[in-house]
């Protein structure tokens, strides 16, 4: 265990305990493709690791470089994200893929500030791909790297607030080796990932204990600090998979809410939840779908939890002996919907 400066003795200590113990496998570590990269740390952001590995396999399988995927249709690319969400990561990803193919001819920008003007990279992506691609002294800064620091260090200060921001950035960088940043940024992650955990962490073992500040106080399980708490909005949906000679209705979200450029079925939203019965006397229904159906089934509530949303609602599944009113819709057949990408609220529906 090293000794010395106790900044040093942190850094010191985590290439170490990265040497002889860190075994955590993951196909994109060591990696020094700045395609690769990058495309790991789209699909890692707000995903985790385990579900991630499976999207970037088919991804490097479809898509083997940035011109495959800048010249992908960008319906297949959605398809292909079907299921990871939050799917303004996957517009920004087939931006930036068409601007670094057609505008940089494939070559990604090899300066930090350059990596940062690029869509939907920010200040960790840009960091993570100066430094596994380039060995650039650029800090990591994710949610395990401040569990580590503010345990480590007994910081108080809250990691979402401005000033708790600038002052890990800071320390961040004070902490990282120059010369070995690749090395030193993976290991932080995975001592954070691996050892130091939000619950339950291996402290009893941990390389950092005698020099950790929250061990010996105790304050382990209290840090790191969030100032915000988030609020979530509550919503309820209704879809009717409402089929007319064999085909489905169907639209392409396209305001700015959740889940744009994706496909749903046709959709009553309400502001309370209510009884699946209770839409087939709403005035809404009435004018959409008329009076000629028949009810084929009706699913139990859907429920998904997404970052500021909770998503709540039902599957109605209507034979219509009459075409729908609304030519907002169009009707697909059911090879058709397989081929197009739908939220992951909706595949859980297909799934069950």
């Amino acid at each position: 265990m090293a000794k010395g400066n106790k900044k040093n003795v942190f850094t010191e200590n985590l290439l170490l305990w990265h040497k002889n113990e860190n075994n955590r496998l993951m196909p994109w570590k060591g990696e020094n493709d700045p395609y690769k990269i990058w495309l790991s740390e789209i699909i890692l952001q707000q995903t985790r690791v385990e579900q991630g590995k499976d999207y970037y396999y088919k991804f490097i399988d479809k898509f083997a470089t940035i011109h495959e995927l800048a010249q992908a249709n960008e319906n297949d690319v959605f398809k292909l994200w079907e299921g990871l969400g939050y799917y303004s990561r996957c517009k920004n990803l087939i931006a930036t893929a068409q601007f670094i193919s057609f505008e940089l001819g494939g070559v990604f920008p090899t300066k930090y500030l350059d990596l940062l003007k690029l869509k939907g990279i920010g200040p960790y992506t840009a960091s993570a791909i100066a430094s596994f691609a380039y060995n650039l002294p650029h800090a990591v800064v994710d949610g395990n790297v401040l569990r580590v620091l503010a345990r480590y260090f007994e910081i108080n200060t809250p990691i979402d607030s401005a000033e708790g921001k600038n002052n890990f950035a800071v320390l961040a960088n004070d902490l990282l080796n120059k010369e070995k940043s690749a090395i030193y940024n993976q290991a932080i992650m995975d001592f954070g990932a691996t050892i130091c955990k939000p619950k339950q962490p291996l402290c009893t073992n941990c390389i950092m204990q005698q020099n950790c500040k929250a061990f010996y106080s105790k304050t382990v399980t209290a840090l790191p600090v969030k100032q915000n708490k988030i609020t979530k909005k509550l919503r309820f949906f209704y879809y009717l998979i409402a089929e007319y000679n064999s085909n489905i209705y169907v639209q392409k979200r396209t305001e700015k809410d959740i889940w744009q450029n994706l496909w749903e079925f046709i959709l009553f939203e309400k502001e309370n939840k209510i009884e699946a019965k209770e839409i087939f006397i709403s005035k809404d229904f009435k004018n959409e779908i008329g009076d000629d159906y028949k009810i084929c089934s009706i699913s139990k509530f859907y429920k998904q939890q997404l970052t500021h949303q909770t998503i709540e609602g039902v599957f109605i599944h209507l034979i219509l002996n009459s075409p729908i009113k609304n030519s907002g819709y169009i009707a697909l057949s059911k090879n058709e919907i397989k081929q197009v990408a739908f939220p992951r609220f909706i595949t859980k529906y297909f799934e069950a």
